[in-house]
This record gives structure tokens, sequence and C-alpha cells, in this order.
């Protein structure tokens, strides 16, 4: 539900809750910026973080303002019991806006897939349809111990629709794919380590520290090599091999005109590697 309500700050988009709470649509995902260069994208839809489509267009929204004003590194999670549950059931009503529905989902998941810096992806709990598809469009996947992934899609009749099956065999190979998403089961962090479906798993209380640790790393590089890198990659599956590499050259070529070169190139001469102290620039 969307309505108007006007305050000293002017019209706010509002949004109906589970439970009947109303919140402002700014709400539902929330951005913190750190001194870091750390971005942190929290979804905040109470009780189970439904991927409304108020959800799903406000979490575009941050997207494409990441995109515009990268920062150093990303962090996208959700709560501690429920990273995503998946899409919110009572919006489906037919074929008419399952197309509405399903292009809310692959604008705001490609927009967070498009983001031109390393996107973590902190699951803590239930990653089911829409939150499995959500983590699946970042680059890195750290995962507690009683993360749950699935696409459960098939219990209700109908298939996932936010990038389930074209994402998730190209981490787990089609086999494995095919058999998660038509038994619909549900794959515990440990068996989603051993497949690719998470990179890491650490304790519970130790997620969010690992996450934005690495973040915070991250974000001390590179950063237009690591924005160049990602398209080279994520590009590069895309089209052929050959195509790839004419890509990786141009890249290559691209990322010296990068101050970050000269000083990465002039640092190992000097001191040896590792000892760069980038500008991102």
């Amino acid at each position: 539900m969307e309505c108007c309500r006007r305050d000293v700050e002017g019209c706010r988009r509002l949004t109906q809750g589970c439970g009947g709470t109303v919140f402002a649509m700014e709400d539902l995902v929330l951005l913190e910026r750190r001194s870091d260069g750390v971005a942190i994208v929290t979804l905040n839809n109470p009780k189970v973080n439904a991927l409304s489509q108020a959800v799903l267009a406000r979490l575009r929204e941050i997207a494409l303002d990441l995109t515009a004003n990268p920062p150093g590194a990303v962090v996208i999670t959700g709560g501690e019991r429920i990273f995503a549950a998946g899409a919110d059931i009572s919006e489906f009503a037919g074929a008419n806006e399952a197309d509405r529905i399903g292009l809310g989902f692959h604008s705001a998941l490609d927009a967070v897939a498009a983001i031109p810096r390393f996107v973590i992806a902190a699951v803590s709990g239930y990653a089911l349809g829409g939150g499995c598809e959500l983590s699946l469009a970042c680059d890195y996947r750290i995962a507690g111990e009683k993360a749950v992934f699935g696409q459960p899609e098939v219990l209700l009749g109908i298939i996932p629709g936010g990038g389930g099956t074209q994402r998730l065999p190209r981490l787990v190979g089609s086999s494995r794919a095919k058999e998660i998403v038509i038994t619909g089961r549900q794959v515990k962090s440990e068996e989603a380590l051993r497949i690719g479906l998470v990179d890491e798993v650490v304790p519970n209380e130790q997620l969010h520290e690992r996450a934005l640790s690495l973040a915070s790393e991250v974000a001390k590089g590179a950063l237009h090599a690591h924005a160049l890198m990602k398209r080279a990659i994520d590009e590069g599956l895309s089209s052929t091999l050959a195509d790839g590499l004419l890509l990786e050259r141009r890249l290559f070529t691209e990322v010296f005109h990068t101050d970050d070169s000269q000083v990465g190139v002039q640092s190992f001469l000097e001191h040896g590697p590792g000892k760069a102290n980038f500008t991102g620039k």
C-alpha cells in the first residue's frame, strides 16, 4: 500500500508492513555509509523481511545511489533470524501482477549486481526465495552457522522469478541447481559452503564482524581496478571466452590511466608487493 502524508519534511511515501504497522518507504531498507568507506545496506521490513515491491523499489534506489556515488565496499544484511523470507506472497494476484513483480525483482537485484564495488552478503538465518536470490546477486556470501538457503517457489506451484534459475546454476552447476529448485528443499550453511552456494561460514556471533572486516580491508584497495575486474568477470561469463579475453585486454589497458596504477607500480618497485597506499583515483 502506498499513500502520502504531509509533514515538515514534505510528502513521504508510506507502506504497509506485516502486522499492520506502517513504515516510511525509506525505513524499509537502511543505508549507512561509514567513515572507513564501507556502506551497509540493511533490510528492515518486520517481521520476516519480505521483499515486497516497496522494499525492492527502495533497494533499487539505494543500489543506484551506490553506483552513482560508489563507496569502497558494500555489505548487505538482514535480520538475525531471517535475512529475507522472499517475496510478499500477499501481492501475488495472477499473471498480470506476476509480470510486474518479476520486473520489480529483476530491476532491484540487477541494480545490486551492477554496483561497481565488491558487494558482500552477510546472511544470518533464513534466506529463502527472493532472499536467496538477493544473496546470489552479491559478489560474495558469508553465512552464519545457522543460515539456511533455498528456492521453495515450487511448493507454491511456481518458479523462481528473481534470478534464481540463472544465478544459482552459475554457482553450483546446473544439476545441483535443478535439484534444489525442483525439490524446493532447504540448504543449511555447511552444505551451502560445500557446493559453492556460500563462500564462508562463521559462528553467528562473528558474522557481521567478519563481513565488515573484509569489506573494510577491500575498501582500502585500488577501487577503479575493483570495478574493472568485477566488470570483466561478470560480462565475460555472459559471453564467449574469446570475447571475454578481448574485454579483459581492453580493460587492462584502461586501468593504466588511473592514479592507483601508477601508485601501485611505483610502490612495488620501491618497497615490494602489498605496501601501496591507494587513493581510489
